[in-house]
C-alpha cells in the first residue's frame, strides 16, 4: 500500500470541532489531586475563583498544561457545554515544545452561563504512529511494530461509536499488516489520511479531565463600543443678550444625537441628569462660591426635587427623559448613565436615613475627599452602618433607571464604595436582567483596578490615558490585552471631563489625532468626551483638568461651524469608527500583538483574525504604526512578526492605509516616515500576498 505522503502530520488539528464522544475521568483514587494525565494552570481563569467572561462574538483563548511520563503521545480536548445545554468537543494544539502547554480559540455565540472542562488521553494511534515510523525505517522491530499496529486498528474497528464504512475500512487495514511487511507498516504508519481519521476519533487508553469550570459570556456591548460622553444641560444650551446662558434640556439634547451617531458611535454616556443641591454649592472652576445661574455640579446630587431616582427639573420630566432614550435608540445609540452614589448635603437621604453617612466627633457630617481636595458640596456613603438598608436602597436606584430603559451604567468612584457591595449589586442586577452593564471609573491602585472587573464590572477605566510614551504603551496594551483580559475590559477613554493629561494640553492638535488613532484601534471599546473633537486643550492651571470645566458650568459649542470651517476632529472620528466597523479584528481585545521599530517614539501592534472567525472567509489583519511624539517627524525602520497572520518571514505582501488610501509593499522590515502634524497614524490592511 503505498503512502500518501512521506511526512507523518501532527495529528491533532486546531481549533476544530471534533465529534462528541463520552468521556469519562475513570481514576484509581478519586482523593488524589493528581489526575493519571495531569491538566494544570488551565485558562481563561480570574483570581479569587470567579468566573472568566467574554462577550458574544468574542473569540476565546483556552489553553492548559498537560503531559505524561515517558515518550508516548497524549491529546488534549476542550469540552464546551453552552447555556442551553448544548456541548461540544475542540481539539487543542500544542505550543512551543519544552511547554507542555496546549491552546485554541473557540468564538462563543450565546449569552449566558457557559461550562468548560479540558481533557487528556493517551493517543494511542499516534504513539504507535510515530515509534513505527522510526523503527521500520531504521530495520528495528518491524514486526513486533505491524502486530502492534493490527492490534490497535482492530480494537479501533470495535468502537461501536464509529461509522461502519470507516470500522470496515480498520478492519482490512489490520489484516493488510498480518504479513509484517515493512513497506505496509511504513506506509500506514505515514497515511495522512488514516491520522486524520484517529485525530477526529482518537483511540484512547488512559483518560483524565478537569472539574467542569463557568465561563460568563455577556452580551456584546460588554466588550465592544464606542462612547461619547455629553453634558445635557450644555446640548442647546443658548448665551442670552444679558450675557447669562439658558440650559438645554433632553429635547434639544437630542437634537444632537444625529450628530454623534454620524461620527460612528453607539453609546451616548450621560454626566447625573438629578437635581443638584444648593448648599455649599461649587461654583466655576471648582471656586467654593457659586455665582448667579451657577449650575453646580451634577455630581452634588440630591435637592428638594429629589435624590437619584430623580430628574433635574432643568432638563425635562421622566416623560422628556424616556423619549430622550427612544431617540438616542432611533439613532443607533443606547444611552448610559452616570451612578454616582453620593449625595448633596440637600439630598432627602440626609434626613432620612442620616446612618447612611459618617458623623464626626463635632455631630457634622464628612465631606468627600481625595487630599488634598475636599468636596464641601459631596456627603460621601457610609456601608457599614446600615449595610442591608443601603444596599436595598442602591438596587432599587439602579432598576429604577432599568425601568426607564437604561441598560449600562459608568460607575462614578465605585473603588471607594466596599468591594463586596459591588458583587452583591452586579450580581442581583445580572440576575434579573443579565443585559445591564456596569463600568468602572476606578483610576487607582493596579489591585484595585482588577479587583472590581473580578467580582463583576463589565467594564473598566484604565491607565490608558496616562500611558503616552512608546514603552508604556507597549507594556500597557501587552497587560490589557494578554495578562488581564480574561476578566478587565479596558474602555480606553481618551480623556473625560476631569481629566486633560499634559500630553493632550501640550501636544497639540497632533497629539489629538494620535490619541484618537491608538484608543479607536487597540481595544474594542473606546470613548470621548465632547470637547475632544473641537480641540478643547487648555487646562486649569496647575491641573490635568479643562479650564472652565464643564463639571461647574454651561458649554456653548459649535459643532457644525467648526467642522465647515475645517477645524473639527469630526472627520477623523467618524473614518475611525467606520473603520472599526468594517474590521472584526480590531472588535477584539485578546488578539493584539506589539512589534517592534527602531525609533524610540514609533509605536508598532497588528491585531489579526482568522478566516474562521471574521464572518467573511477570509482573515482579517491590521497594522497599527503610530510616531507617539506630537512634536516630531518620525524616520525609521519597523519590523513585523508576520507569521501572527501565516506569511513567512521575507515573503512580500500588498497593505492599504485605511486613513489616506494608499497602498505599498511590504515584507516583515519596512520603511517609514509619520510626520505628527499631517500623518502621525498608519492604519494599515493587510491585502493579499504581493
Amino acid at each position: 500500500m503505498a503512502a500518501r505522503t512521506s511526512t507523518r502530520p501532527a495529528a491533532l488539528r486546531s481549533p476544530s470541532q471534533i465529534p462528541l464522544r463520552p468521556f469519562g475521568a475513570a481514576s484509581l483514587d478519586e482523593s488524589l489531586r493528581t489526575p493519571r494525565i495531569p491538566l494544570v494552570g488551565g485558562t481563561p481563569s480570574v483570581p479569587g475563583g470567579f468566573p472568566p467572561k467574554a462577550f458574544v462574538g468574542e473569540v476565546v483563548p483556552f489553553s492548559v498544561v498537560s503531559f505524561r511520563e515517558g515518550h508516548d503521545i497524549i491529546g488534549v480536548q476542550l469540552r464546551l457545554s453552552s447555556p442551553d445545554g448544548e456541548e461540544s468537543l475542540h481539539r487543542l494544539r500544542p505550543l512551543k515544545d519544552g511547554t507542555d502547554r496546549w491552546a485554541g480559540e473557540v468564538a462563543l455565540d450565546v449569552q449566558g452561563s457557559w461550562s468548560f472542562r479540558f481533557e487528556a488521553f493517551s493517543d494511542d494511534f499516534a504513539t504507535w504512529a510515530h515509534a513505527a515510523e522510526l523503527k521500520v525505517a531504521a530495520g528495528v522491530d518491524v514486526a513486533v511494530m505491524a502486530a502492534l499496529g493490527a492490534e490497535l486498528l482492530t480494537r479501533a474497528a470495535a468502537e461501536k461509536d464509529r461509522p461502519a464504512a470507516q470500522r470496515k475500512r480498520l478492519t482490512a487495514l489490520a489484516a493488510s499488516l498480518g504479513d509484517g511487511d515493512a513497506a505496509t507498516t511504513l506506509a500506514l504508519s505515514t497515511d495522512t489520511e488514516l491520522a486524520q481519521i484517529f485525530a477526529d476519533r482518537p483511540l484512547t487508553s488512559l483518560r483524565s479531565a478537569t472539574a467542569p469550570h463557568t465561563l460568563l459570556v455577556e452580551r456584546e456591548a460588554a466588550g465592544v463600543g464606542a462612547w461619547y460622553e455629553f453634558f445635557p444641560r450644555s446640548e442647546g444650551a443658548k448665551r442670552l443678550k444679558d450675557g447669562s446662558i439658558k440650559t438645554g434640556t433632553f429635547r434639544t439634547a437630542a437634537k444632537r444625537l444625529p450628530g454623534v451617531a454620524a461620527m460612528g458611535f453607539d453609546v451616548i454616556y450621560l454626566v447625573p441628569i438629578h437635581p443638584i443641591g444648593t448648599t455649599n454649592r461649587k461654583g466655576r472652576n471648582n471656586t467654593l462660591t457659586a455665582e448667579p445661574g451657577d449650575p453646580g455640579s451634577p455630581y452634588a446630587i440630591g435637592s428638594a426635587e429629589g435624590g437619584h431616582d430623580a430628574i433635574h427639573p432643568d432638563l425635562g420630566k421622566p416623560a422628556d427623559f424616556r423619549a430622550f432614550v427612544r431617540a438616542a435608540q432611533k439613532e443607533g445609540l443606547e444611552v448610559a448613565l452616570d451612578l454616582a452614589l453620593q449625595a448633596s448635603p440637600d439630598h432627602p437621604w440626609v434626613a432620612e436615613h442620616p446612618e447612611w453617612f459618617t458623623t464626626l466627633p463635632d455631630g457634622t457630617i464628612a465631606y468627600a475627599e481625595n487630599p488634598p481636595k475636599k468636596y464641601q458640596d459631596i456627603y460621601p456613603l457610609n456601608f457599614d452602618n446600615d449595610p442591608e438598608g443601603i444596599y436595598q436602597e442602591m438596587l432599587r436606584v439602579v432598576m429604577h433607571w432599568v425601568g426607564q430603559g437604561v441598560k449600562i451604567f459608568r460607575v462614578d468612584n465605585p473603588h471607594t464604595k466596599p468591594l463586596q457591595f459591588w458583587e452583591w449589586l452586579i450580581a442581583t442586577v445580572n440576575a434579573s436582567d443579565p443585559d445591564v452593564i456596569f463600568l468602572a471609573e476606578a483610576f487607582t491602585r493596579p489591585a484595585v483596578m482588577r479587583a472590581l472587573a473580578a467580582v463583576g464590572f463589565q467594564q473598566s477605566y484604565s491607565y490608558f490615558t496616562w500611558r503616552n510614551t512608546k514603552a508604556e504603551l507597549e507594556e500597557f496594551l501587552t497587560t490589557v490585552s494578554q495578562e488581564t483580559s480574561d476578566y478587565m475590559r479596558p474602555n480606553l477613554f481618551v480623556n473625560t471631563h476631569d481629566i486633560l493629561t499634559e500630553y493632550l494640553q501640550f501636544g497639540g492638535r497632533a497629539a489629538y489625532r494620535i490619541r484618537a488613532c491608538i484608543a479607536a484601534t487597540a481595544a474594542p471599546v473606546y470613548g470621548v468626551y465632547a470637547g475632544y473633537e473641537l480641540f478643547e486643550n487648555v487646562a486649569r492651571p496647575g491641573s490635568e483638568e479643562n479650564i472652565d470645566n464643564e463639571k461647574y458650568e454651561y458649554k456653548v459649542r459649535d459643532w457644525e461651524g467648526a467642522e465647515a470651517r475645517g477645524d473639527s476632529l469630526a472627520p477623523l472620528l467618524r473614518t475611525l469608527n467606520a473603520i472599526r466597523a468594517a474590521h472584526p479584528a480590531l472588535r477584539q481585545l485578546r488578539n493584539l500583538s506589539v512589534h517592534w521599530s527602531d525609533d524610540d517614539a514609533v509605536l508598532v501592534y497588528s491585531k489579526h483574525l482568522d478566516a474562521a472567525f471574521t464572518g467573511t472567509g477570509e482573515p482579517d489583519t491590521v497594522i497599527v504604526v503610530a510616531n507617539v511624539d506630537p512634536h516630531s517627524v518620525r524616520e525609521t525602520t519597523v519590523h513585523l512578526d508576520t507569521t501572527v497572520w501565516g506569511i513567512a518571514p521575507g515573503e512580500s505582501f500588498e497593505v492599504e492605509d485605511l486613513i489616506t488610501g494608499a497602498v505599498w509593499t511590504w515584507t516583515d522590515h519596512n520603511y517609514v516616515r509619520l510626520d505628527a502634524f499631517s500623518e502621525p497614524v498608519h492604519i494599515l490592511k493587510v491585502r493579499k500576498r504581493a
